[in-house]
């Protein structure tokens, strides 16, 4: 199959929502941009109900957004990794080690002068992948049943060390290497609120969901026909907090355009250091094609709907940090779709027994099935 062909089908297999999200993402920035203009008082009617520290109106957006990321994970797989040590202690470590490190020395080597932003790189950096990489592993042939596992596994390790890790690197490492903290000291107990309340709820409702849901209706209804109208709703609910959020810092990113340019190159080198790290380390642990795959996306993607909900709820909507959770997925995606075609390059030069054949699903077909290639 050309090259060509590889990436019409690549394409073709995402929803219109996924292919055009950066798009959409920059629509809703403008939309933001031209209400804030438009409504300059409209951070303070935000705020004028809260959820903890965050505005009610935010604090559904966030909640949503991460609700349907979070009914789709399949928690019962948890079980697989009593036969899969290896792998599963692999992916811990390029997750909750290399990731958080790599992220936070990239942070301080492009923004060492502006602490804000490094801040919420170090929160994206803490935050590891449970929704897209599905999507990215699909395209690029990975193994279903191993990225399940391991979005199940990322899910209960954001909520046991997400507050303590994001405390470690914000407050206390910077310390240690003599840089200023007192501009931007936070709590473990702030981290772990906002944790709680936007990561927390809704994995209990998606939980909730999936549990009460396939024991009414069965897994096949749900993981077929519930997820694929569920799915797409965590992207408007990202699109929506998008809107308010750009509302309110319109003015900032309209006269530091290049605050965002500079955003935007850690986070390039970040994914694809990271995915050719997990990749070749994969490889030479002597894991197949498709376990590579799940493992190299797993480490590359990163949660930012819960780095954006973190950042809101510890920092504030106006902050630096929101602006740096807000460009991550902006990057991401286009930087993902290249590093699939980059997985499949790879696959037909260093993985020879696994075919040539690109064979991405149809979109909408349940990501968990076992392939039939």
């Amino acid at each position: 199959m050309s090259s060509l062909t590889a990436s019409e089908n690549i394409v073709k297999k995402l929803s219109l929502i996924d292919r055009f999200l950066p798009v959409w993402i920059f629509a809703a920035m403008g939309l933001g941009i031209g209400l804030g203009r438009a409504f300059p008082d409209l951070g303070s009617r935000l705020d004028t109900v809260k959820l903890d520290t965050v505005s009610l109106p935010i604090a559904v957006g966030l909640l949503w957004m991460m609700y349907p990321v979070l009914a789709k994970v399949r928690y019962g797989e948890l079980g697989g990794l009593r036969t899969r040590g290896k792998l599963f202690t692999t992916s811990l470590f390029l997750n909750w080690v290399v990731g958080p490190l790599l992220m936070f020395a990239l942070a301080w080597l492009f923004l060492p002068d502006l602490p804000h932003y490094r801040n919420g790189l170090v929160l994206i950096g803490l935050a590891r992948c449970i929704a897209m990489v599905l999507i990215w592993n699909m395209l690029a042939c990975g193994s279903n049943e191993v990225a399940a596992v391991l979005v199940a596994l990322n899910s209960v390790f954001q909520i046991l060390f997400y507050s303590v890790l994001g405390w470690l690197f914000l407050t206390i490492i910077p310390g240690w290497l003599g840089a200023d903290v007192a501009a931007f000291d936070v709590s473990m107990w702030s981290i772990a609120k906002s944790v709680l309340i936007f990561l927390g709820v809704p994995l209990v409702a998606g939980a909730l969901t999936r549990v009460g849901l396939t024991r009414l209706k069965g897994e096949a209804w749900y993981e077929q026909r519930f997820l694929p109208r569920l799915g797409p709703t965590a992207l408007l609910g990202l699109l929506y907090t998008i809107v308010l959020m750009f509302a309110m810092q319109g003015e900032k990113i309209t006269r530091l355009p290049l605050d965002v340019v500079r955003i935007s190159i850690p986070l390039l080198v970040y994914f694809v250091v990271m995915f050719a790290s997990a990749f070749f380390l994969s490889r030479k642990l002597g894991f197949n094609y498709e376990e590579t795959a799940s493992l190299s996306f797993t480490a590359a993607g990163n949660n930012f709907e819960l780095a954006i909900a973190v950042a809101v709820g510890v920092f504030g909507m106006s902050s630096g940090e929101a602006l740096a959770g807000v460009v991550g997925p902006l990057i991401e995606v286009p930087a993902l779709i290249a590093l699939v075609y980059l997985s499949l390059w790879l696959r037909r030069r260093l993985f020879p027994t696994a075919g040539n054949a690109v064979l991405p699903r149809r979109f909408g077909e349940s990501p968990f099935e076992e392939s039939s290639r």
